[in-house]
């Protein structure tokens, strides 16, 4: 509307971008349609046209054009919406990517190319070293520390570029302390929900948020993922999802959705918190003003800075920076190849490869599909590791946790790709962590076992792994906030009613009048309606209730859980579930009646 040509070529260059992204790593990107639900008349062709310029810019690579729907066509495509006021909606194409994934496909890609590339290693300072021509000091290296090791070593350089997202200034102030900062960190919580949330193939995205936040609700990775916020933060390697900003998101969802959709707190299965490194330009007279794209300077000591953009524009963003480095310092370079260069994985990839898995290796669809979605053409490297099962079918492939289709051989083959540490595993290499905390909780003894065999770990060394993995769970990825839901101060909100059916649902497992309930209760009242469950199962089923970890659930702990269920505090409990069934079981184990059929014989 304000004709800015600046605007006009930054998205120009975001959609070229995504194009070229599609193309080099077609097995970890794919088009994705994304709803605009539109609840007021005047909205469908104001939206509609700016949706056309997008497409428009686009030009020859538009993913697929955008099309109007008809409130009925609407609720076909997306039956959780809310349908009062609802008049119709917008659909448009963008591009959807495991980032993990794609992060590490381009450095394996780059090390394949021959660049020497090493995780776990920080920047203790610059090296410099005296211009002779000049007499000022310049950047020659770093002095770098193996964090896992501890071990120091200098590496030199004609160049060096702080390519460093949240963490540029401090690089920055290594080079020069008088510096004054560019970046402004803004913080970005995500959730994940079940997928029955939203449809298998279409997004949505509501533009205008209550308070002017744009937010999304898309499916990923057989869930759903809802987001985001947008609020400055202090940067920290560690960052940690807020409960007010889950609860945000939430509640703009349940803007959204049909009344039929109960939205719980209990069913955010993952939550984290990203950085993004909103930039102000240095060169610019208005210091304040945030950059809307990169920027890329040179300091007087030649230290070239690369910060601010976006994922989609990686590529354009790497090769202006060599640019201004070759440039800079008289380096000698051919010309830039990096567009339509097939990543790790890309090559031997068809949407089909997953058949030949199936019938090369036995592995279960749903795990063939995966892993070729995954590796891509490297998905044959995955199966030859894959362990037998012993089982009928299928042939090859341990599942880590049953829900999830990774196995136990991505562990082994995590590790051929760099990973160090089980939060590689469960974050970096796999998204099990991302997807579910629980399921990565229960996976990651096992991990650690694989690698600790593996890499040679002690048992030392394997407890500290899993230590630090569930702390990483516990404070990043949102299990503590999950788990908090469920507390000894939490209070009870039943009715009379309520109290009175859980109360005797109760004393169908606490027959002698205790006051609480043991594994032993639990296990004869399953045995009397011929339910077996694995004695270990049902203390870890227990225990999520037991909220004073004294080995058994009090009447108290079970009214709170009962009452945190009907919130939506908590979902999907084992025991609530457990109980509820069993006793609709041994409510209809009573005598069959006669009397309709005359007595009988």
């Amino acid at each position: 509307m304000q004709l800015d040509y600046e605007q006009y070529m930054m998205v120009k260059e975001a959609l070229h971008e995504r194009s070229n992204l599609l193309e080099i790593a077609p097995h970890l990107s794919a088009p994705l349609p994304i709803m605009l639900p539109v609840y007021k008349w005047w909205q469908l062709p104001y939206y509609w046209a700016g949706i056309k310029m997008y497409d428009l810019v686009a030009g020859v690579q538009c993913l697929k054009s955008s099309y109007v729907l008809s409130k009925t066509k609407a609720l076909e495509h997306f039956p959780m919406l809310k349908k009062d006021k609802l008049v119709g909606a917008i659909v448009y194409y963008d591009g959807q990517h495991n980032d993990a994934r794609m992060n590490l496909a381009i450095a394996l890609t780059s090390a394949r190319y021959g660049a020497a590339i090493a995780n776990y290693t920080e920047v203790v300072h610059l090296l410099k070293s005296k211009d002779p021509q000049s007499g000022q000091e310049k950047v020659c290296g770093a002095r770098c520390r193996d964090v896992i090791t501890g071990q120091e070593f200098d590496v030199k350089a004609k160049c060096v570029i702080n390519a460093t997202g949240p963490f540029t200034d401090s690089l920055r102030k290594m080079d020069n302390q008088e510096t004054k900062n560019i970046c402004q960190p803004s913080a970005g919580v995500h959730i994940v929900i079940p997928g029955y949330y939203s449809p298998d193939n279409m997004g949505l995205l509501d533009p205008a948020t209550s308070d002017g936040r744009i937010i999304f609700f898309l499916p990923w990775e057989k869930m759903t993922i809802a987001g985001t916020t947008d609020s400055p933060t202090s940067v920290t390697a560690h960052p940690i999802p807020g409960e007010d900003d889950i609860n945000f998101i939430l509640r703009e969802i349940r803007n959204y959705l049909s009344p039929d959709v109960e939205v719980r707190r209990g069913d955010v299965l993952a939550a984290w918190s990203g950085i993004r490194p909103l930039v102000t330009d240095p060169n610019s007279k208005d210091t304040q003003s945030i950059c809307r794209n990169h920027i890329v300077s040179i300091s007087d000591s030649g230290l070239v800075t690369i910060a601010g953009g976006k994922w989609t524009t990686y590529r354009s963003m790497a090769e202006e920076t060599l640019d201004a480095a070759v440039k800079a310092h008289s380096l000698t370079a051919e010309p830039c190849k990096s567009v339509g260069l097939m990543l790790e994985g890309a090559k031997g990839w068809t949407p089909t490869l997953y058949i030949r898995l199936v019938q090369d290796y036995g592995l279960e669809n749903e795990v063939a599909q995966h892993l070729v979605a995954t590796y891509g053409g490297k998905a044959f490297d995955v199966a030859k590791m894959a362990q037998v099962t012993g089982q009928r079918w299928p042939i090859v492939g341990k599942r880590l946790v049953s829900e999830f289709p990774y196995i136990e051989g991505e562990v082994l083959y995590a590790m051929k790709e760099y990973a160090c540490t089980a939060i590689d595993v469960i974050a970096r290499r796999t998204r099990l962590g991302f997807l579910n905390v629980q399921a990565a909780d229960e996976a990651l003894p096992r991990i650690v076992q694989i690698m600790g065999k593996e890499l040679g770990w002690s048992e030392e060394k394997k407890t500290a792994e899993l230590e630090a993995a569930r702390k990483f769970l516990y404070l990043e990825m949102g299990y503590r906030s999950r788990s908090e839901q469920l507390t000894k101060t939490s209070e009870i909100n039943l009715d009379n009613q309520e109290v009175a059916r859980y109360k005797k649902r109760f004393h169908k497992f606490d027959k002698e009048s205790k006051g609480f309930i043991t594994t032993v209760d639990v296990q004869q009242v399953l045995e009397s309606i011929n339910v077996h469950i694995d004695e270990n199962a049902l203390h870890e089923i227990l225990n999520e209730v037991d909220l004073n970890k004294n080995g058994q659930v009090e009447i108290d702990e079970f009214m709170q859980l009962m009452s945190a269920v009907k919130k939506g505090q908590v979902s999907d409990s084992r025991l609530a579930i457990l109980m509820k069934t069993a006793e609709e079981t041994l409510n209809t184990r009573g005598p069959v009646t006669v009397d309709r059929s005359g007595g009988g014989f």
